[in-house]
């Protein structure tokens, strides 16, 4: 039986601007099932990072409901909101997020600290993502050592570390070279088929559209296209 892990209903969101409101997305209807390889695709200010951020829970739509693994976002509290986050969700960024002083390891096993995992699973579940992600060897290193690559191959790690149901990445390949981000899209198609976890991304990059088994395309903050392909 398919699993719905998202489901989106007449979803709008609106930002207040000194003309009136401005909005972002308008009447969205969508869903997504386990194991998804999907991007929201569109030019930037077309909505794709609005969309991101409220079904990561970083956000909730003005009208409309948006449920996500069973949880209607818009009805949960701040705690509720986090604990969803830090249980079931990954984050990647194109900008990486890592924390400077800390190096690979503790970055990697930062999110499991914030679910009172013990130390002995802890350490075997860091160890797990950094071999996933090949930084076994660089587990002592800090960011400021590795190249941009690395860096986001750390930050995939962070995200997958605690094997998520859910991973949104917004442009994740914005910072790469078109080697690094092949390398990063492989990586993550292989934890998406081996692990069954679900990928969404935000992106305008045609290498990582090119990955993709569904295209979910907006334009000016409606839906315009939704395709699926080889990927």
């Amino acid at each position: 039986m398919t699993e719905v892990l998202i489901k989106i209903t007449n979803m709008s969101k609106a930002f207040p601007t000194g003309e009136g409101d401005f909005l972002a997305l308008k009447d969205v209807n969508l869903s997504f099932i386990k194991g998804e390889f999907t991007g929201i695709v569109g030019p930037s200010g077309s909505g794709k990072t609005t969309m991101l951020n409220i079904i990561g829970s970083l956000d909730t739509q003005s009208s409309g409901e948006v449920e996500v693994l069973g949880k209607e976002i818009k009805s949960l509290s701040a705690k509720e909101s986090a604990e969803l986050r830090s249980r079931h969700l990954g984050f990647i960024f194109q900008t990486y997020n890592l924390l400077p002083v800390y190096t690979v390891y503790e970055n990697v096993e930062f999110p499991l600290l914030l679910l009172k995992i013990s130390p002995d699973k802890r350490h075997k579940m860091v160890m797990q993502a950094l071999e996933w992600l090949g930084l076994t060897d660089k587990q002592k290193s800090r960011p400021a050592q590795l190249s941009g690559g690395q860096c986001q191959r750390v930050a995939i790690a962070r995200a997958m570390v605690k094997e998520p149901s859910l991973v949104l990445a917004d442009e994740p390949t914005a910072n790469l070279d078109t080697e690094n981000s092949l390398h990063i899209l492989d990586m993550m198609k292989k934890l998406n088929q081996e692990l069954g976890t679900s990928f969404i991304f935000s992106t305008h990059d045609q290498k990582v559209i090119n990955y993709l088994r569904r295209v979910i395309r907006l334009v000016d903050g409606m839906v315009a296209g939704d395709d699926t392909q080889a990927g």
